[in-house]
């Protein structure tokens, strides 16, 4: 006979505690596997032929100009000596680049994924907290504070490493350089502007005095509220080179958004022709072994390039049909001989 604290102990006499709830386990015979299996991979086939061929209609350009090769219109930039120095990058267009069309810089073997690279930056001061600008926090280190003891403000390592090649691009037109208007608006992630990331307030209808007794990142030409004098939207830690900048990259090699050629004669793309790239040269990337690229490319549907995508899909339906004609055969011997058996 059980006591009381062994009664107390057992669950409650419901179909639930008790296990007894209606359940429904799929029976998998030949019958629904293999046309599963053939539906699913000519779905995957369909798919994948559609990503394949969309991501061909992309048109992509790329150019390297690390200026690592001495034939290279950059090469006089990568020595040290030389200061503020430029660069023009040539190319020719066949045919119409469909716009619109986007323009990226690229970096490679530049590990932004390195965790304590990540973490080096102080969020209490991009959301413009002034009590963490002549504080910053210990991630910061070595860069929250420059040899003489000053608070550095945007602090980290991410902001100290900011992107700063310029570019102008030009058609030459009957050797006539015609300028290619270039839309930085809006190149950043919507969180990132408008909520991640917050400037502070201006001390006595000055933006700057909220920075008093801070200086810039040691490798930033300018403060962080001179990065845009023209717009106050995009000054400060809601510049938009900034906020994209401040997005890390999980891979060595990428590419980031710098600009969209949207406006005037270009909004239908950039015409057959010939052109010009100026390239103010500031970022080093030899030091590293790194290359520094640009790409011009435009989108469709299913995003920018990508020809992944839609081989995966190719190859995991091709696997699908081909097990469904292999399930198909061992079936078709298996049972037939059980039959002939029988």
């Amino acid at each position: 006979m059980k006591n009381e604290g062994e009664a107390s102990e057992q669950p409650d006499n419901t179909a639930f505690t008790q296990q007894q709830l209606p359940a429904w386990q799929p029976i998998l015979s030949a019958g629904i596997v293999i046309p599963g299996f053939l539906i699913i991979g000519l779905a995957f086939l369909g798919i994948g032929i559609g990503l394949f061929l969309t991501s061909q209609t992309i048109q992509v350009l790329e150019m390297d100009y690390t200026g690592v090769e001495k034939d290279s219109p950059c090469f006089q930039c990568t020595i040290q000596s030389v200061q503020n120095c430029t660069c023009e990058v040539t190319f020719s267009l066949s045919a119409l680049f469909t716009g619109p069309v986007f323009f990226y810089y690229g970096l490679s073997n530049y590990f932004q994924n390195f965790r304590k690279y990540g973490v080096s930056k102080d969020y209490y001061q991009l959301t413009g907290d002034t009590q963490y600008f002549k504080s910053p926090r210990d991630v910061c280190f070595p860069y929250s504070h420059d040899s003489k003891n000053n608070p550095i403000v945007p602090c980290g390592a991410i902001a100290n490493s900011m992107f700063n090649d310029t570019f102008e691009l030009y058609q030459i037109i009957n050797g006539t350089k015609k300028k290619v208007p270039l839309d930085g608006k809006g190149i950043s992630w919507w969180t990132d502007f408008n909520i991640k990331y917050r400037n502070p307030s201006s001390v006595n209808g000055s933006f700057a005095s909220a920075f008093d007794g801070t200086v810039k990142p040691i490798n930033w030409p300018k403060a962080a509220y001179e990065l845009d004098l023209t717009d106050p939207n995009n000054n400060g830690f809601l510049n938009q080179d900034f906020l994209v900048w401040m997005r890390r990259a999980a891979l060595p090699q990428f590419r980031k958004l710098y600009r969209r050629i949207t406006e005037g004669d270009y909004a239908g793309g950039l015409p057959a022709g010939n052109y010009s790239l100026t390239v103010h040269y500031n970022y080093p990337v030899l030091s590293f072994d790194g290359r520094k690229k640009l790409v011009f490319s435009n989108v469709s549907w299913m995003g920018g390039k990508n020809d992944f995508l839609g081989i995966a899909y190719l190859v995991v339906g091709s696997l699908c049909v081909v097990m469904s004609v292999v399930m198909l055969i061992v079936y078709a011997k298996f049972k037939f001989s059980d039959d002939d058996d029988a």
